[in-house]
């Protein structure tokens, strides 16, 4: 379990927080020359031997390349990195507006428009690119909702790229394309004129998420543990029932791949911080109880629950990156850690935001904070995909470690940045500006912010 420290307050960190800054910069660079974005050789996913590579898979990466230079600017203030990710944003993330192919639109635009249409709002650079950031946002947001299966319960999913009969627990956080379009007043347009309504569907993603992926330890099946989650559900396409529960990254579909908990624990909080529910609540509160009960002591897990060499592990301990059983996966704690933290603010909880601030504190510092300038990674010991084996293994380890990814290195730039904020504000969001810190909580962040922005309708979260 992980041992919380309710003493640690988000301004203690703040000298590891810079630190971290001044690391990213040049990590930043170097990435930008060995795999610039648009470049023959693909969006960098994983580094092997401390250098970025490419796995042409999808390039759902794509957008956390660009965003990671939009954060170091938003955190920093030196202009070379907005000029850089605003750069790219316009010369190669169009086609991630239109891709009809991906449930990723909220990991690659919301990252790159969404943070520029932010920053925009804010005050903090000039208004040139609003217009153009804004159309790019409503059409991702539109085109993640056409990606649509129905379920026999008469609700329904965003499928994944498995197909129409795939829900994956990823989705949660990447609906959040979903959210701004409907901030912005736009709609799906179907058949004969049909107004499909982005806020409605984006519920209905989160309601069969939360009933498909998420446990609730109600006796659905004898691996029903409150709180665990499922990487991907499948249905009968035919007439939409729920037919089992599957897995494409983790271990087995009877155990937790970490990586998808933590998307559940950030995109279920994200969404309640925009929009009241007590079915976000709860789904929030189950996947963030989970991960602080099954985590080792530091709050970094092991790559899945369930994974056979545990057994040999004092899963209690902090974690160990360098064992020779079972890898550790940093990115799944970079990203958890800021779904305690938001939904501790959201709840008033202080042993969410505790737990947040015990997490990040161990990921900004070493053995998982990287401090070598000849490594391109951010974040070390972050996993990709261990049923496949495309992780690297060095020489004279038995398991994956040492190496980053580009979701890892964005989340953990994230996490800064939040953290950063929660001492000098305003309060970060995705959906929003300094309004959503005049709101004054999440019922009004999804109501009243609208018309503080300046724009239409509003949403959120994947």
């Amino acid at each position: 379990m992980l041992r919380i420290d309710h003493e640690l307050t988000p301004k203690d960190l703040l000298p590891a927080v810079g630190r971290m800054w001044e690391l990213s910069a040049g990590k930043i660079d170097a990435i930008d020359r060995s795999s610039p974005p648009g470049g023959s050789q693909g969006a960098p996913v994983f580094t092997v031997e401390g250098r970025y590579t490419a796995r042409g898979w999808t390039e759902w990466t794509q957008g956390f390349q660009v965003g990671s230079a939009l954060l170091q600017f938003d955190a920093t203030g030196d202009r070379h990195f907005y000029e850089q990710g605003r750069r790219h944003t316009i010369g190669v993330m169009a086609p991630h507006v239109s891709h009809i192919g991906v449930h990723d639109h909220g990991f690659n635009n919301i990252s790159t428009y969404g943070t520029l249409r932010r920053l925009i709002g804010e005050g903090r650079v000039d208004d040139r690119d609003l217009l153009m950031a804004e159309l790019a946002l409503k059409v991702s947001g539109a085109v993640q909702a056409s990606r649509w299966s129905r379920t026999a319960d008469g609700g329904g999913y965003i499928y994944s790229f498995n197909g129409p009969q795939s829900l994956f627990v990823d989705t949660i956080r990447s609906c959040r394309s979903l959210a701004v379009a409907h901030r912005l007043g736009h709609v799906l347009m179907g058949e004969h004129d049909e107004r499909i309504d982005l806020l409605s569907r984006l519920e209905q993603h989160a309601a069969s998420t939360a009933r498909y992926n998420v446990y609730f330890g109600d006796g659905r099946d004898v691996y029903d543990v409150r709180g665990r989650t499922v990487h991907e559900a499948l249905f009968n396409v035919n007439d939409g029932r729920f037919r089992a529960p599957s897995t494409q990254q983790g271990y087995s579909p009877f155990s937790t791949w970490t990586r998808g908990l933590a998307w559940a624990m950030l995109g279920f909080a994200e969404l309640l911080e925009f929009h009241e529910s007590d079915l976000f609540r709860r789904a929030a509160q189950a996947t963030c109880d989970f991960y602080i009960e099954h985590s080792p002591a530091d709050g970094v897990p092991y790559w899945d629950t369930g994974a056979p060499g545990l057994v040999h592990l004092d899963v209690e301990a902090p974690a160990d990156p360098y064992n020779a059983f079972e890898p550790v996966d940093s990115s799944a704690a970079a990203i958890a850690a800021q779904g305690l933290l938001r939904l501790g603010r959201a709840t008033g909880e202080e042993r969410y935001t505790q737990a947040g601030l015990t997490v990040a504190r161990t990921l900004l510092a070493e053995p998982y904070l990287s401090v070598d300038p000849r490594h391109e990674g951010l974040l070390l010991h972050s996993v990709y995909h261990r049923p496949n084996g495309w992780d690297h293994v060095a020489p004279g380890q038995s398991v994956p470690n040492g190496e980053s990814s580009m979701w890892g290195d964005y989340h953990l730039r994230e996490l800064a940045l939040y953290l950063g904020r929660l001492v000098d504000g305003p309060y970060y969001t995705f959906f929003g500006g300094p309004e959503a810190e005049a709101t004054g909580g999440p019922e009004t962040a999804a109501t009243g912010g609208t018309e503080a922005a300046g724009v239409g309708g509003e949403g959120s979260a994947a």
